[in-house]
């Protein structure tokens, strides 16, 4: 696998599969940190992290970038998501506190295979009216940014299923609706991306990823495949028996959920033979 991007792909592309929800208000903060499975609380103005929104079984029901824009303000990237349908359900938990959510439709989001102006690793970069996010590697950057649709950007279906390919290699599963409140963040081995916690306080599915963590009953992981023709929910077989299932797909790259622990031998997607690769190691924040 390779995360070396397509030629001529430094041209910025809409990326119409993530979208922004703004939070705001005074107790914002509190809010996300009560809710998501990551640290909240500890981002600085400008900081962002990998996040994301569990049931109480554990299980993922959305994955996000979160970004912290002031003292009452986050913008979260959703990927893959009915973005309006996540910010219902969330609302049902708001309650008394002054929390105040926006679907963003005036806003695009935008990546290109070039390094940012100034964001770099977990700090974020405005410019006029852009933000921009560090989302590559030392070796292979990105840039994602958050601009008004007027700042022109179109879809480029090439460089988008690069992009996502991209971040399938690098172990960010891209989740289609199948596979929604299906996995707990450590069968999607979310640790290498520093998106949940184990340490900070309650939060929706919190007892079952810590139990899980302390005990040492993390028995399933993401393993990158590559292959042809593989899509998310397919049963992933070894001589005939069934391992595991295909999560995220994107050109001849896929993810799957597969026992840590298991014999080496060939693996198959219906009759199609799929080889392990190394997941690639960089997107962390």
């Amino acid at each position: 696998m390779s995360d070396k991007p397509q030629s001529g792909s430094d041209a910025m592309c809409v990326l119409p599969d993530i979208t922004v929800l703004t939070l705001s208000g005074r107790d914002c903060i509190a809010f996300a940190q009560a809710q998501f499975m990551s640290d909240v609380a500890a981002l600085v103005d400008g900081q962002w992290q990998w996040s994301g929104w569990l049931t109480p079984k554990g299980r993922v029901i959305a994955l996000f970038a979160v970004i912290r824009r002031g003292p009452e303000r986050l913008d979260l990237l959703v990927l893959d998501a009915d973005t309006a349908a996540v910010a219902a359900s969330l609302q049902r938990y708001v309650f008394r506190s002054k929390v105040s959510m926006e679907v963003r439709s005036d806003l695009q989001v935008a990546g290109r295979f070039a390094p940012p102006s100034s964001a770099q690793g977990a700090l974020s970069a405005q410019s006029a009216d852009t933000l921009e996010l560090d989302m590559g590697t030392a070796t292979h950057p990105r840039t994602l940014a958050l601009q008004p649709h007027a700042a022109g950007a179109t879809l480029q279906p090439e460089i988008h299923e690069s992009w996502r390919a991209y971040d399938i290699g690098h172990g960010l599963p891209r989740l289609d609706e199948s596979q929604r409140e299906q996995w707990t963040p450590q069968q999607l081995s979310l640790e290498r991306l520093h998106a949940f916690s184990v340490a900070k306080g309650c939060y929706p599915g919190q007892e079952i990823v810590a139990r899980t963590h302390f005990l040492g009953q993390v028995k399933r992981g993401l393993v990158a495949l590559r292959g042809t023709g593989g899509s998310p929910g397919d049963e992933v077989t070894s001589a005939g028996q069934g391992l595991g299932r295909v999560v995220s797909t994107a050109a001849d790259t896929l993810l799957a959920v597969l026992p840590l622990e298991r014999a080496d031998a060939p693996l198959a997607i219906g009759e199609v033979e799929v080889h392990v690769v190394p997941l690639l190691d960089g997107l962390g924040r």
